[in-house]
């Protein structure tokens, strides 16, 4: 903030009455509201004299300063009647006693808004936060801070004071800027920052610590040539322009990158502050030597016990499955906190998991002699008892820990109650009517965590190197810390075995809970009392709901398994999460542990009869997710006739009202539904199987599913084959085009659209056909064979007016407009994705009106009619956006930067192009990458940034001659003349 007139804090308005107070703008054009209704601040001189009053910070200043702030060392000769009459003008805009006139000069006064105090604020917010180590919050601020800025600070306004202040306020901004791109860099968002980091040192090619925070970022993408080229470019560019080397940080950055430094791979964070424990006799159980992990916990529950002093009592009761280690946690930290309870620490087993709970009365006999109580003063009834624990803790500092309690009925009366005093319970059981608890719920561990408290017990030596064996069990222990202790002490006592024999053995399901015993511990009895205490009615959903696959469950899914109604549903369900056999993973949305998932499915096979129930359950939840899927389809898709080629259903779907919520469901559901999916692939419920993965294939194109939607892609096409069913291979087959396109994998995607079409002509299935017949057009597209293209997309095109589907038929139509200009027919290309275009808004299909949008686009780039083309691009890439499509969205961004670079924009290109690169990590495959870093090499090189264009230009040359593309030709034209300083 150096240079920067600090502004006072300034009242914002805290009542109705102070709605309309004045707010002044300077971070842009000089502006002046009155509530939300703009002023007339006047001709450029006026609004000079405005701002420099705002600046001044409620001080006066004299008639001689702002006339030379206005006109500087030769002003007019009316100077001084021009500013009268400027402050007379505002002062009429004004409100009353806003701008005065005192000592013969002038000041603004009364309460205001002034953006850039907000924008001071805000960032004395962000330093904070950031001091505070949460840059999430820092972030947040200064991102808010400099969205108040529109366009140049004081824009328009002369004078030599304005033009000094411009200057300040932009080098401030800058900083802002850096401050806020250290920060993504330090939270990991690197790949997200080149974007934004590109533009900027386009905008700004001799600020070195832009240059630094690029060269950073690019190399936490994985882009280390590009990140030493932005070195070579910067030293070529300081020496050409200013003859100077490039400043020490950089030059050590380079040399880090140089030598793969691990320091500079991974983005730094806090230390965290040790906790060191503070031990004093007392009746706790002894902590385990072995203890790790669970510090926000340790130090969450830590911070409630040391707040007893002075509060009436302080109540923490810690729920969770068996386990999960709440007893562990809780003596942990009842241990750490003894030096606040000096007048001692109580413990007791409640046994509220068993079938005999201790009962409260005999608890407080047992805790009033501890406390000195002779037996011959001990009464006899509970409520007698409680009163004189309550009487003997009073002026004492005492620690109460109530392990394993049944329920907040037999926790109470054991409750200290007086000041100082502080008390830990642990259950199964949420104790939601415990009046005044600070409650918490104790998950699994956290990968690192667990193969810690792994490596703890088995050894460094055995552990380190088998590290992936190693990871494999405490996956399979699902993280909980029972199973891993139990597991890592088994490793422990067998020095023949290998951690890679023991993940062997818990590779297995099936066996798993039995492998995971040790001694008297087991994972499976611990889970059995809490199965023994439920009602028929929970112990029937346990059951069931354990059968499906998936991380979690909706309320509605889940009803569609115990087939009640959702009222009734949600009853039950949240009466498991009471017990801590079931978790609520968000509102309506439901998961077991996985350890207790297998527990719940081997009850079912034990105890669920007859066995056709299970399939029953299993088959209502497939239907159910089916009709709701092809609803979702029909909502996205008005007009396009897939749905009704679907497998019928006997359970009904939810309803939605309109293509947000539709979309809304379709990825909230993504993963339990394409984990269905995989779980019915070889069942008699397969073609309803491939037909929901048909339904759902938006998920292909998302990114974030694309590589769970190709396993199961995968699953389907081997159990239809398995099951010789044509229609079910050729709907396969279909799906697994869709993947290897998506993947960029277009032999293979051509490959299986082929065989989709001969299948499916054997099952007379005319669906297949259509669409498959699309997908081998845009294939032949990309391969380069443009006739086969045109055949195949007019075949399409007859095979949906055929079925009637004209979504199908404008689909068709688009892509052959891509086939007619890749063969130079542009004039035909815009007229086939106008008409493509027609039909989908006729229909209202807003998602592929986004891709016949992308197609005429594409189309008009190639005519020359470039605001056009970014017109219908820009169109596009809303939809995609909106529409959680990554892989459009990405490749929309990429074909604007080629219409940008054509238009001689090539920092807008550049900066588009990188916005691509980042959302089609992980999706699109090589092949569009190649493209894409071709562009950017493009854009960067009219940029005069030749180092880093060539690192573009070879990466992308490496992918082409890998894939056999004939676009490697074009990269080395590119390359040959090239030259790197």
């Amino acid at each position: 903030m150096d240079g920067v007139p600090r502004v006072p804090e300034q009242r914002r308005p805290d009542s109705a009455a102070e709605s309309a107070a004045l707010r002044f703008g300077v971070l842009g054009p000089v502006r002046a509201w009155r509530g939300e209704d703009p002023l007339a601040t006047g001709s450029p001189q006026q609004r000079a004299l405005l701002a420099a009053l705002l600046l001044r910070e409620g001080r006066t200043a004299t008639a001689a300063e702002l006339i030379d702030a206005l006109w500087g060392e030769e002003p007019p000769s009316q100077a001084l009647a021009a500013l009268r009459t400027y402050a007379s003008r505002l002062r009429k805009v004004l409100d009353a006693g806003v701008l005065v006139s005192e000592s013969g000069g002038y000041a603004i006064r009364g309460p205001r808004t002034l953006d850039l105090a907000l924008a001071q604020d805000l960032t004395a917010e962000a330093d904070k936060a950031r001091a505070a180590g949460d840059l999430c919050r820092a972030r947040e601020a200064l991102r808010r801070a400099l969205a108040l800025w529109d366009g140049e600070a004081l824009a328009g306004v002369p004078g030599p004071y304005a033009e000094a202040q411009r200057v300040r306020l932009e080098e401030w901004r800058l900083q802002l800027l850096e401050s806020c791109l250290d920060m993504d860099l330090e939270q990991g968002c690197h790949a997200e920052a080149v974007s934004e980091l590109t533009a900027l040192t386009a905008a700004h090619p001799l600020r070195e610590r832009l240059r630094e925070l690029l060269m950073l970022a690019l190399y936490r993408s994985g882009r280390q040539a590009e990140a030493l080229a932005v070195y070579a470019d910067t030293r070529r560019l300081l020496a050409e322009e200013l003859g100077v080397d490039p400043r020490p940080d950089l030059r050590e950055l380079q040399q880090r990158i140089l030598r793969a430094d691990p320091a500079l791979a991974q983005p730094s964070s806090a230390p965290t502050e040790p906790v060191t424990p503070r031990p004093r006799p007392a009746q706790l159980p002894a902590t385990v030597p072995d203890f790790t992990g669970r510090a926000a916990f340790v130090r969450e529950l830590g911070e409630i016990l040391a707040s007893a002093e002075g509060r009436v009592m302080a109540v923490s009761a810690l729920a969770g499955i068996g386990g999960v280690g709440k007893t562990t946690l809780a003596v942990h930290v009842a241990h750490q906190a003894r030096a606040a309870f000096p007048d001692g620490q109580l413990y007791v087993d409640l046994q509220g998991a068993g079938a005999r709970a201790a009962e409260p009365e005999t608890v407080l006999g047992s805790f009033l002699r501890a406390l000195g109580t002779a037996d011959s003063a001990i009464p006899d009834s509970l409520e007698e008892r409680a009163a004189l624990y309550r009487s003997v803790l009073d002026g004492r500092r005492v620690l109460v820990l109530l392990d394993n309690a049944r329920d907040a009925a037999q926790v109470r009366p054991l409750l200290p109650g007086t000041a100082g005093c502080a008390a830990l319970v642990t259950s199964r059981v949420r104790m939601l009517d415990l009046a005044g608890a600070h409650l918490v719920d104790l998950d699994v561990m956290a990968p690192d965590e667990a193969l810690a408290l792994f490596t703890k017990i088995v050894g460094e030596e055995r552990v380190g190197s088998e590290r992936e064996a190693a990871l494999d069990v405490v996956a399979a222990c699902g993280f909980l810390p029972l199973a891993i202790r139990i597991a890592a002490s088994r490793l422990a006592a067998r020095r023949t075995w290998t951690v890679s024999v023991l993940a062997a053995k818990l590779a297995d399901e099936r066996r798993r809970l039995d492998e995971l015993q040790a001694g008297d511990l087991a994972v499976k009895a611990t889970f059995e009392l809490g199965y023994g205490q439920l009602e028929p009615a929970q112990a029937r959903a346990f059951r069931l709901l354990g059968l499906a696959d998936g991380p979690d469950i909706s309320l509605a899914a889940a009803a569609a398994v115990l087939d009640l109604p959702a009222e009734d549903t949600e009853d039950l369900l949240e009466s498991l999460v009471d017990t801590s056999l079931l978790e609520s993973a968000a509102p309506g949305r439901y998961r077991f542990h996985d350890l207790v998932r297998l527990y719940a499915r081997a009850c079912a096979e034990r105890d669920e009869w007859p066995p056709r129930e299970r399939e029953a359950a299993v088959s209502r939840l497939l239907d159910f997710y089916l009709s709701t899927a092809a609803g979702v389809y029909a909502v996205e898709r008005p007009g396009d006739r897939l749905v009704d080629h679907l497998a019928g259903t006997e359970y009904p779907g939810l309803v939605f009202a309109d293509r947000h919520a539709a979309q809304d469901w379709l990825y909230a559901e993504a993963h339990t539904v394409l984990a269905l999916v995989q779980q019915c692939a070889r069942r008699p419920m397969l073609r309803r199987a491939v037909d929901l993965l048909w339904a759902v294939k938006d998920l292909a194109e998302s990114g974030a599913n694309s590589k769970q939607y190709e396993v199961a892609a995968h699953a389907l096409r081997e159990a239809a084959d398995l099951a010789d069913d044509p229609r079910s291979q050729s709907r396969a087959l279909v799906t697994l085009t869709n993947v290897h396109l998506v993947a960029g994998r277009f032999q293979q995607a051509d490959d299986a659209a082929h065989l989709a079409m001969e299948l499916a002509h054997s099952a007379d299935d005319r669906a297949p056909v259509c669409w498959a017949a699309n997908d081998r057009g845009i294939i032949a597209l990309y391969q380069n064979r443009h006739a086969d293209g045109e055949a195949y997309l007019r075949q399409a095109i007859e095979s949906f007016r055929q079925d009637r589907n004209l979504a199908g038929e404008a689909s068709a139509l688009c892509n052959l407009s891509r086939i007619h200009l890749a063969m130079g027919e542009v004039a035909s290309a815009v007229d086939l994705a106008q008409q493509g275009i027609v039909i989908y808004d006729r229909l209202g299909h807003t998602l592929r009106g986004a891709n016949g949008r992308y197609a005429l686009g594409l189309a008009l780039t190639g005519q020359g009619d470039l605001d056009a083309a970014v017109d219908r691009l820009t169109e596009a890439l809303g939809v995609f956006r909106d529409s959680r499509q990554r892989l459009w969205e990405g490749m929309t961004l990429f074909r604007l930067a080629e219409a940008h670079l054509a238009g001689r924009q090539p920092a807008r290109a550049a900066a588009l192009v990188e916005q691509a690169l980042a959302l089609l990590r992980g999706i699109g495959g090589e092949w569009r990458r190649g493209n894409v870093l071709t562009v950017l090499g493009r854009a960067l090189q009219a940029l005069g940034q030749s180092g880093r264009a060539h690192a573009c230009w070879q990466e992308a040359l490496g992918i082409f001659e890998q894939l056999g593309s004939p676009e490697a030709a074009d990269v080395r034209g590119l390359l040959a003349p090239s030259a790197v300083a």
